[in-house]
């Protein structure tokens, strides 16, 4: 055989930017910007569920560095995977705030028995959900862009609540909640984020929300609006002794009512894998969709083993992604390894909580915003000018607002109805579904979703 051919054989093949990897450094700061977006969201359902439940204040921080703990786990099983577990995206996973009111109603009248019980019906949970991921990802064509832009622009609207109230204190019981220096605070933090977004260039343009968050929280410093007492008490080493609330009990109401949280997880996830796999430019397949579901599901399972619980992907760094365009599923992987350090170091955890909720919710503004715009990007190529796609559009998101413009629009309904119905995210994406299925794909018309293929430019 001619050399010339031998030669021509190996010719490198470009790693898509999703499998690439970054200098140590670059790893370190962007997963650490990954940490910081979605620190304040991880520990607040232990922050809610430990006091309601008759907790004392210790053992809430020990759920707490608990919660981190499991979230770094599931986060490494969603961006490294193994078998067939793994969405293997930038996707990053934390505790679901989607359990925190059933958890309180399941928790209350059970006095030590609260956690146990808890557990115990994550667990099974889990354990549906891990088994009825291949049947989820089956849905796949069921999410055409009118639906995944209207269920991602829901994300972001859904998600800036939070951040507005973070900008405001994040207690709204407190004296100087809405006062003019946290919302001040939270300004100022928007404005250097979004100066550093415009004269910053190459990675430090990309680090803008955490050198922002740095730069807020050293501004807060000699305003007093920085607590150090939680660093003071912090432990240096605490690891989450498994099973520490003791062994998990089963009861069937409970076990139901956590079944129906996880289905809703499951459709938030789906939609957030297609969202993610747009914007990193890997569509999401069945098959990604089965191993995303199959990780959320799994972490689940075991999180309460080492006193976490349930998990579900994380919509907040989803913009993060969409900022910064930095791609790489092993920047989010380092981010989970810095979570389990957190929750296996509660000094560290505390350098992070450092960071005051108003400059955390300027911050949010950028970070929610960005994927509400990916949404109406995505919306932009679901050829709206074709069949109904725009009634779709517009039922679904009014119905998905409803629980952030009406919060008591439901309070009539059965308890076990507000799981789904107060999760505007997950009425507007079964919405959407319904609709898409009626007016593209039911009787004789065709699947107006899809939009026409573009013409091929003459050469």
């Amino acid at each position: 055989m001619p050399r010339f051919r031998k030669d021509a054989v190996a010719i490198p093949q470009e790693a898509h930017p999703v499998d690439e990897t970054l200098p140590p450094l670059k790893m370190f700061t962007s997963g650490l910007q990954h940490v910081a977006a979605m620190y304040a969201g991880v520990v607040a359902p232990p922050m809610i569920v430990g006091p309601a439940v008759g907790l004392s204040a210790k053992e809430t921080a020990f759920l707490m560095g608990a919660s981190l703990f499991t979230a770094g786990l599931a986060t490494l099983l969603q961006t490294l995977g193994f078998w067939k577990v793994g969405a293997r995206l930038p996707f990053v996973n934390g505790v679901s705030f989607a359990g925190v009111t059933p958890m309180i109603a399941i928790g209350k009248g059970e006095g030590d028995n609260a956690i146990p019980v808890i557990f115990g019906a994550i667990i099974v949970a889990g354990l549906l959900g891990f088994f009825a991921a291949p049947y989820f990802g089956k849905l796949v064509r069921f999410f055409p862009p009118v639906v995944t832009g209207t269920v991602i622009t829901l994300i972001g609207v859904s998600l800036l609540p939070v951040a507005f109230n973070w900008s405001q204190g994040g207690n709204s019981t407190a004296a100087d909640y809405g006062s003019m220096k946290n919302i001040g605070m939270a300004a100022l933090t928007l404005v250097i984020v979004l100066l550093m977004r415009k004269f910053l260039r190459g990675f430090l343009q990309q680090i803008a929300i955490l050198l922002g968050l740095i730069a807020g929280t050293l501004i807060a410093i000699p305003l007093n609006m920085t607590d150090f007492e939680a660093l003071k008490n912090a432990d240096l080493v605490g690891f989450p002794t498994p099973l520490h609330f003791g062994a998990p009990q089963f009861q069937v109401a409970a076990v139901i009512s956590m079944c129906i949280v996880m289905l809703v997880c499951m459709t938030e996830s789906t939609a957030d894998i297609l969202a993610l796999g747009k914007i990193v430019d890997r569509p999401a397949d069945e098959k990604t969709i089965e191993g995303g579901l199959r990780a959320d599901a799994l972490g689940s399972a075991l999180s309460p083993v080492f006193n976490g619980f349930m998990c579900s992907a994380f919509a907040q760094n989803i913009g993060l992604v969409a900022m910064t365009k930095v791609r790489s599923r092993f920047v989010v992987a380092a981010g989970g390894g810095i979570l389990i350090l957190l929750g296996l170091c509660p000094v560290a955890a505390s350098v992070i909580a450092l960071v005051p909720l108003p400059v955390l919710g300027g911050a949010g503004i950028v970070l929610f915003g960005s994927v509400a715009a990916s949404g109406i990007q995505t919306l932009a190529g679901a050829a709206m000018e074709k069949g109904e796609n725009a009634l779709i559009v517009a039922a679904s998101v009014g119905i998905g607002l409803i629980p952030i413009a009406a919060p008591g629009f439901y309070h009539a309904f059965p308890e076990d109805l507000l799981v789904v119905l107060d999760s505007g995210i997950s009425t507007g994406c079964v919405v959407a579904i319904l609709l898409n299925l009626a007016f593209n794909h039911l009787g004789s018309r065709k699947d107006a979703a899809t939009p026409a293929p573009e013409p091929v430019p003459a050469h």
